[in-house]
């Protein structure tokens, strides 16, 4: 009896130390293949020197399928694991909307998620023959001192099965969360600097509109303008949206200088321009912008010529008369590639990316550059055709049905990465007297840069009645949005730093599918094991144990 009491004392006293040493000592361990639980540094340095509180809404929840309730499942761990290393700064709650009694106060509350742009899913199900529609917003508030932003979490590449788009979306959920703090909680002092350099397209300024209005949520944004004397400085990007004037040999030495000098760029660049009209349709030309000599020190080629891919868009194209009224249809016009086929899947700029929209797409190739890493990431399909400049672009060609075997040039790169220590183009040029020598390096430390062989990548179209400009990547024929803006912002933040809050992009999550077949056919037999099997176990270990005080008390 002593010898009972003195072990229960032993066990209690531990029980007391383990919960006093528990108010002290916080620790958790991720024991999952992936480390899913795990947040990224970027994330947990963001989390931690919050200056304010963060509230967050979730609107993912109720009675959701598995794969959705799932991805809500994702959702409210990621905000516990915030919770972890914020504290009391983060809070955050469940609504569901079908929850509102009042259908005066649930529109208004759908009015208010759309205008945030946390636009809604219609999921169809069918049980027992009767096919029933329900509306959910997988999306999240955030809000942070009187602002607020909305997140959509059902994010993913679209040609990829249901599956594996919500797993794609169940990757996302720590960057989008994270991404939608940084955004409302930076302040004037610790936010990055983007210039944007002006004065070399023609392009005006509102098909620009809504890429300068997202990266301005995020950076501070400056005006580049390369005729003023003195070097590039101070900025953390520069941005070359598609130029079409040539550059100037002083204006590519400050470009060479930047990157030199550890400055990072991202280029926005044709290598045809398309402009002339003919009776036949219109003429792709040569464009020189000057920046070849550049380019190629620092390993790529600008190509002039002009793609034609069969993964295309469509555009409206009168066909005939229908009566005394044109037959306008959508057709596919090859001249606007579709490009979903990405070269390095894991980098971050384009992991889970949907397709990008392209128009009138040049090629890049790769060149030997010592000290330089080449990342491809836009490619075409392996459907390809390559025009040289000039070539004709016949308004006939959205007519004919393509034979794809004349659509034999392979995949072809559109999007590049280049990484590493950039040697100067004007080594062992500038001599001793010139005036730019001042400051001149031959070779920098390690930076980065992007090419894109389509200026029209970041180009907007316009709403000419509201006079409004449409959102990047939105094709106004198909009502589509494309994933133009999501390439170009997360480019920026990669540039900026690669292992910042765009490094959470690179989680992985193994999605680990049952075999349907398996499982139908054995149904009965399962239902039955989740059923009995708990009963049968607690019997089983009942029995051992009445078993064994039976033995140890007989005597």
């Amino acid at each position: 009896m002593k010898l009972v009491s003195f072990r229960t004392l032993l066990i209690v006293a531990a029980l007391v130390v383990i919960n006093i040493l528990s108010a002290f000592v916080f620790f958790r361990l991720d024991l999952t293949q992936e480390k899913r639980y795990t947040l990224s540094k970027a994330t947990q340095t963001l989390l931690a020197d919050l200056p304010d509180d963060v509230h967050i809404d979730v609107y993912l929840t109720g009675d959701l399928p598995p794969a959705f309730k799932r991805l809500e499942t994702a959702v409210r761990e990621t905000l516990d694991e915030f919770q972890a290393v914020a504290g009391n700064k983060i809070t955050y709650r469940t609504i569901n909307p079908d929850a509102f009694t009042s259908i005066d106060d649930k529109n208004k509350l759908i009015d208010k998620l759309q205008r945030l742009g946390l636009l809604p899913t219609n999921l169809v199900a069918t049980e027992g023959g009767k096919r029933t529609e329900k509306l959910v917003f997988p999306g999240v508030v955030v809000s942070y001192k009187g602002k607020e932003t909305g997140v959509l979490l059902l994010k993913g590449n679209k040609t990829a099965s249901k599956e594996e788009q919500l797993n794609q979306s169940y990757e996302g959920v720590e960057f989008q969360l994270a991404s939608a703090i940084r955004k409302l909680s930076q302040t004037e002092g610790n936010r990055r600097r983007v210039g944007l350099l002006y004065g070399h397209t023609q392009v005006p300024p509102s098909r620009f509109a809504d890429l300068l209005a997202s990266v301005q949520e995020n950076y501070d944004l400056f005006f580049i303008d390369m005729t003023k004397p003195g070097p590039i400085e101070g900025l953390d990007v520069v941005l070359v949206p598609k130029p079409d004037r040539t550059f100037s040999e002083d204006e590519i030495f400050k470009l060479d200088q930047y990157v030199v000098k550890g400055g990072r760029a991202l280029f926005f660049v044709d290598g045809q321009r398309v402009d002339s009209v003919s009776n036949e349709g219109t003429y792709a030309q040569p464009l020189n912008l000057g920046l070849d000599d550049l380019f190629f020190r620092w390993g790529l080629r600008l190509n002039r010529d002009v793609v034609k891919d069969y993964y295309c868009a469509p555009i409206p194209l009168n066909v005939g008369n229908m009566g005394d009224k044109p037959n306008i249809q959508l057709l596919p016009w090859r001249f606007y590639p579709l490009l979903n086929n990405f070269g390095s899947s894991g980098n971050p700029i384009v992991r889970n990316l949907d397709a990008v929209l392209g128009r009138f797409v040049s090629t890049l190739d790769t060149v030997r550059s010592a000290g330089i890493q080449k990342t491809p990431l836009l490619l075409t399909s392996p459907y390809t055709k390559i025009l040289k400049a000039p070539a004709l672009i016949s308004y006939n060609e959205a007519r004919q049905q393509p034979d794809p075997k004349t659509y034999n040039d392979g995949t072809r790169i559109i999007g590049c990465l280049l990484e590493g220590k950039f040697q100067s183009l004007f080594a062992n040029r500038i001599l001793p007297g010139d005036p730019r020598a001042n400051g001149f390096r031959a070779e920098g430390v390690a930076s980065r840069v992007l090419v894109c062989s389509d200026g029209d990548l970041i180009v907007n179209d316009v709403d000419f009645k509201r006079n409004a400009p449409y959102p990047l990547g939105f094709d106004r024929y198909t009502r589509n949005t494309y994933a133009n803006k999501d390439f170009a912002l997360n480019a920026i933040d990669y540039l900026v730093d690669p292992e910042g809050v765009i490094a959470a992009r690179t989680r992985t999550v193994t999605l680990r599918p049952l075999d349907k077949i398996r499982v139908d056919a054995n149904r009965m037999g399962w239902q039955a094991l989740n059923l009995v099997g708990p009963l049968v176990l607690i019997g089983l270990v009942g029995a051992t144990w009445q078993l064994l005080r039976r033995r140890k008390y007989a005597n």
